[in-house]
């Protein structure tokens, strides 16, 4: 292909081993919650607990990065470390689908490990494959390109795990997610000699700390925290929302011990850098918070209060939803296409278990006299397959972004790089009044309202995504003091991972909001909040990269 003529020989096989590894890891999201919810063939959680637990899980999946690349650093190498995290995440897809508390627990651990040595590594190998003088003037195209494989396969994957759930069940969905995996290593394996030369395990420096005083001072600790915080009990049953959120804010706080110590044990040269990256990290904490209510909050919207029918052209891909004259409360019953849509589920109510119908239920907010005719077929698509919106935003819209700060930059006008971290968040907010606007077009909740809402959200947040994400790892990477770099993109995957976590603390709050818009006004406070605080950095941090010589 044109594309990989200027570029090693090295990139489409990291291309298509990091699009198949997406593939199934984006699977596997988009259906988790809804998987979680089945009272069926899944676990019968309501949406507080669902959420909570999405969010601890891809919590922990972007806090692993950190000790995984560490260990790739050091012992490993890159290689053995990509292929041992895709084995392992391949298998935990594949086991998640057995309807088992203990296997489901088991699942989520081995896919939390295993992108902990594979996600850090595969990117770290294919910027080493640039260093000769031959290709390093093309690295951020070969990372432009490397991004493009990562949504590729974000976008292709809700489509296979949509036919697969509605028509087989959960364990062919999550089966093809494990598959998807190990077709990813098996094309790594296969391109090994274009990068066996690039894997060079670095040996400590002055200055750097040794894994095991890494693991003593901030891993253990966090172990540690993490079991008081599981079984410690507050007035309520917990201190917080649940054991897993508990468990999960009494684990960060060793880390964030460790970074405080960190920045106060700095020279007056590191100083300065320190404290910008990690008020940074903690700024865009709120920005993962809300982006990544995609699996959680915006995945409900969809379920529940986004118009899904199709016209029966497109629809004849998907079962129907069958008329059936079962229930006083609607004549309609979906079969296995949508079975989320309506069943049966167990709930308690003063110590007494009742049965409620259609939770969520499609035809709870259309109107009497938009009712399909009885003996009519209503088609739908699926509501995982809106997680195909945010990559199919970034494939559209990486060139055109990419292409404006180049048209900048031939000014002498691109901003510097937390100037568009700061307008990222700003953006990011403006993506949250689409939905509050959305809310209001659907009387709160009482119609569906059209899928161009979700379709116009995603967009504006994609827009803060490109402006944001990229942005933050290259300014590790321009302020780390040499001798803790690692470290200090530790500190980016932390705070990613809080965020994550507060995702599915604020998401599992949906059903307490009686008014949907004041749930998402509040998620536009925190983001402009978050973009007013950098604002008013700007000029503190902007002079710290000056000194240091970078933009």
């Amino acid at each position: 292909m044109i594309m990989w003529k200027k570029h090693p020989k090295a990139l489409p096989f990291l291309f298509f081993s990091e699009m198949w590894e997406r593939f199934g890891y984006y699977l596997m999201i988009g259906i988790f919650t809804l998987y979680l919810k089945d009272a069926t063939d899944g676990f019968n959680m309501d949406e507080k607990d669902a959420s909570s637990l999405y969010g601890t899980f891809i919590a922990l999946v972007f806090f692993t990065p950190f000790l995984g690349g560490l260990i790739a650093d050091r012992y490993l190498g890159y290689r053995r470390s990509i292929i041992l995290g895709g084995l392992l995440m391949g298998i935990g897809y594949c086991t998640m689908g057995v309807q088992s508390e203990a296997m489901l627990y088991l699942s989520m651990t081995l896919v939390i490990i295993g992108n902990g040595f594979f996600k850090p590594n595969i990117s770290t190998l294919l910027g080493n494959a640039y260093t000769t003088p031959e290709y390093i003037d093309k690295k951020d195209e070969g990372y432009n390109i490397f991004y493009m494989g990562i949504n590729i396969g974000a976008f292709v994957c809700n489509f296979f795990g949509a036919a697969l759930y509605s028509l087989i069940g959960w364990g062919a969905a999550f089966a093809a997610a494990g598959v998807g995996m190990f077709i990813g290593v098996i094309i790594f394996i296969i391109g090994t000699k274009h990068y066996k030369n690039f894997d060079v395990r670095k040996p400590l420096q002055p200055g750097d700390m040794p894994l095991w005083q890494i693991m003593a001072l901030v891993i253990l600790p966090s172990i540690i925290f993490g079991v008081i915080g599981w079984f410690l009990k507050g007035t309520g049953g917990y201190i917080f929302d649940s054991n897993s959120t508990d468990a999960f804010i009494f684990a960060c706080i060793p880390v964030l011990i460790f970074y405080t110590v960190l920045l106060v044990r700095s020279n007056k040269e590191e100083r300065p850098s320190m404290a910008a990256l990690l008020s940074i990290f903690a700024v865009v904490i709120l920005f993962w918070a809300i982006f990544k209510q995609n699996g959680s909050a915006l995945n409900t919207w969809a379920s529940r209060y986004t118009d899904r029918e199709v016209s029966s052209t497109a629809g004849n891909a998907l079962q129907a939803l069958k008329q059936t004259d079962k229930s006083s409360y609607t004549t309609y019953k979906l079969d296995s296409v949508v079975k989320m849509d309506h069943q049966f589920r167990k709930i308690r109510e003063n110590g007494k278990e009742i049965k409620e119908l259609g939770y969520p239920s499609y035809f709870k907010n259309v109107a009497p006299d938009k009712l399909p005719p009885e003996g009519t077929f209503v088609k739908t698509w699926l509501p995982s397959l809106s997680q195909s919106i945010n990559p199919f935003w970034v494939i559209a819209l990486t060139p055109l972004i990419v292409a404006f700060f180049t048209w900048l930059r031939n000014r002498n006008k691109e901003p510097s790089t937390p100037t568009k971290i700061a307008f990222g968040l700003l953006i990011s907010a403006l993506s949250v009044l689409v939905m509050v606007a959305a809310v209001k077009a659907g009387n709160n909740g009482a119609e569906k309202v059209s899928v161009w809402w979700l379709i116009g959200s995603y967009g504006v947040v994609t827009i803060g995504e490109l402006f944001l994400s990229p942005m933050g790892l290259s300014l590790v990477s321009k302020l780390s003091p040499v001798r803790i770099t690692s470290l200090m993109m530790g500190g980016w995957f932390l705070s990613t991972s809080i965020g994550n976590k507060l995702s599915g603390i604020l998401a599992s709050q949906w059903d307490n909001y009686e008014n949907k818009a004041n749930y998402f006004w509040l998620n536009f406070i925190l983001l402009s909040a978050a973009a007013l605080f950098l604002f008013l950095l700007l000029k503190w941090l902007n002079k710290i990269m000056k000194s240091r010589g970078v933009h």
